[in-house]
């Protein structure tokens, strides 16, 4: 059990009967009420709104009665994040830190070992799919007997929305990492997938992709901490468990959180970030406990590490501002796998009652244990040359905002200024892109680096890399990287000539142009030969020499806006 006896201000979980979560209603009030009895220890407050007009609150748990911001930070304090319900599904983080908040309040002695760290947590994130309650979303899950939703009120996740930030949701967590820094975040889940013995994986940010110091201490120190005393809570864990093939037995691979993701964003802010997974097929009750000391454990480990990792990420902050090289994608090392004493069930394969197939499931009454590959080594795939500094034209102000949000520095052009810069041409992205979150979202980038003269206009903006939040900036603006600004196309209409032919008229001046260009006759001698399945296309024929020719370029088609100063 738990050192303190909550029977003065039980959670509406622990009125229950241990398979039901709280109501949104519920849960905010009690929050109010635990800061209105304890206003030294707790700070509760509304700091947004979701879109579908609920209120987003943000609260602070502080030893010595300090909750202010810049207070806390002058002092260098310690801050460990604790966000809940983004999926509101997989409510058990939300029912644990009621009940952690309320120990605090309760217990003098407990609220001491906090020492110098702050606890800011999000009670509920997604709050608009938590007031979507029901208890047939999530066919794969073992309770509880009601809950909330996976998607807000406009059907997004939002544990795919961080960086695109296309919800109020998502620019009230980004402009949150921003204010408060924090050093470590437990981001509270449920997982789907395979049948194991462990109720709790866990997914970490990944070491090699977070890098510097941060990454090797993250791997050697702190993930063996987490497991051993999870472990002596009585919740063995495990990594995350991603399968390589179709089972577990194949080995698993650490997964790759880019920023979309909630690890994989607060990774370009140098944060240290936990995804805790319970598994979905284990009781509520299970599922809530093994929650529970995972907060526990990896909060006390901030509190006694915390100085440590604040110096970990202030010199990774400084190493970016000198940064010459920068990786913007990262591949599995499937070469070099470790191993992970695994603990799961029999894979079991047998012919469907409902079709002409073989089904898979796992056969409890035959555990196992035994070591498997464990991919954790991740390394740089995709490496770009840093500039000196981008440039962000005005016009698009989406893209600005976005910055503006995680605190980059920027600086606007106030005269028209001529420079030298490198720009991107974009290959061919015709069958690359696909329907994903609200946005068409480009699988596959190509580019050309190039470079060119540039008049800057005033009002343009001048994004240095010499400042803290270099990462940030970087794996947002080089269209290559996982989860760029480009990939998720909000540059888009670059990609779209915009004048068109009448094939009758083009098709004289088509001729013209092959005799005066010789770099565009070249060009389209080798297409025909390499496709000549295609010159009985007149559209193909024609769009390849318009395309091509340098007379009718259109110099913004495909040319990406950001510049990168030399």
């Amino acid at each position: 059990m738990h050192p303190t006896a909550p029977h003065s201000l039980p959670t509406p979980y622990e009125q229950g009967n241990q398979n039901q979560t709280t109501l949104w209603t519920d849960c905010i009030a009690f929050y109010e009420e635990l800061a209105r009895r304890f206003p030294n220890v707790l700070r509760f407050e509304q700091a947004g709104v979701s879109d579908g007009g609920i209120p987003l609150h943000v609260g602070v748990v502080s030893a010595d009665g300090v909750f202010d911001r810049e207070e806390i930070q002058r002092a260098g304090r310690p801050v460990f994040f604790n966000n809940n319900g983004i999926h509101p599904g997989e409510p058990e983080g939300i029912d644990a830190c009621m009940a952690i908040v309320r120990d605090f309040c309760v217990d003098p002695a407990l609220l001491a070992t906090l020492g110098r760290t702050v606890l800011l947590f999000v009670p509920v994130y997604n709050v608009d799919g938590c007031a979507n309650r029901a208890n047939t979303s999530r066919p794969n899950q073992d309770g509880p007997e009601l809950f909330g939703f996976r998607g807000n009120s406009r059907h997004l996740d939002l544990n795919r929305d961080f960086i695109k930030c296309d919800t109020l949701n998502a620019r009230f967590f980004n402009e949150l990492i921003t204010q408060w820094d924090p050093d470590v975040m437990v981001d509270t889940h449920t997982s789907n997938g395979a049948d194991y013995s462990y109720t709790m994986t866990l997914i970490h940010t990944q070491a090699d992709k977070l890098g510097s110091g941060l990454g090797p201490f993250l791997r050697t120190t702190m993930l063996p901490h987490v497991f051993a005393k999870m472990a002596q809570r009585g919740w063995p864990t495990c990594p995350y468990v991603n399968p390589v093939q179709e089972t577990p037995d194949d080995g698993i691979a650490e997964f790759l959180e880019v920023p979309r993701f909630s690890t994989g964003f607060t990774a370009l802010h140098n944060i240290i970030g936990f995804m805790p997974e319970t598994h979905m097929l284990k009781p509520f009750a299970d599922r809530y406990e093994s929650m529970r000391a995972l907060l526990d454990v990896t909060r006390d480990f901030t509190v006694q590490h915390g100085d440590e990792i604040r110096r970990l990420r202030a010199a990774a902050k400084a190493a970016q501002r000198q940064q010459k090289t920068w990786p913007v994608t990262w591949r599995m090392d499937e070469a070099h796998p470790t191993t992970f004493r695994f603990k799961g069930y029999e894979a079991r394969r047998h012919p469907s009652v409902l079709g002409n197939y073989t089904r898979l499931s796992y056969d409890r009454s035959k555990p196992y244990e035994k070591d498997i590959p464990y991919y954790s080594n991740f390394v740089a795939d995709t490496v770009v040359q840093a500039p000196k500094a981008y440039v962000v034209p005005q016009q698009w102000r989406e893209v600005v905002e976005r910055l503006q949000w995680n605190g980059v520095q920027m600086t606007r052009v106030t005269a028209p200024t001529e420079v030298q810069a490198r720009y991107y041409q974009i290959g061919d992205l015709s069958t690359r892109a696909h329907a994903y979150e609200g946005h068409m979202f480009h699988d596959t980038v190509d580019v050309e680096a190039r470079t060119g003269t540039f008049t800057l206009n005033p009002g343009d903006w001048i994004v240095p890399l010499d400042q803290d939040n270099a990462r940030y900036a970087v794996e947002t603006l080089e269209p290559q990287a996982h989860d760029s600004f480009f990939r998720w196309g909000f540059f888009n209409s670059i990609l779209e000539k915009k004048e068109a032919i009448s094939d009758y008229v083009f098709e004289d001046l088509a001729v013209e142009l092959l005799a005066t260009e010789p770099e565009l006759n070249a060009k389209f001698e080798a297409w025909k030969a390499a496709n000549p399945e295609k010159l009985s296309n007149q559209d193909a024929v024609l769009h390849f020499i318009l395309h091509n020719c340098a007379r009718h370029a259109e110099p913004e088609w495909r040319r990406y806006p950001v510049l990168g100063l030399l």
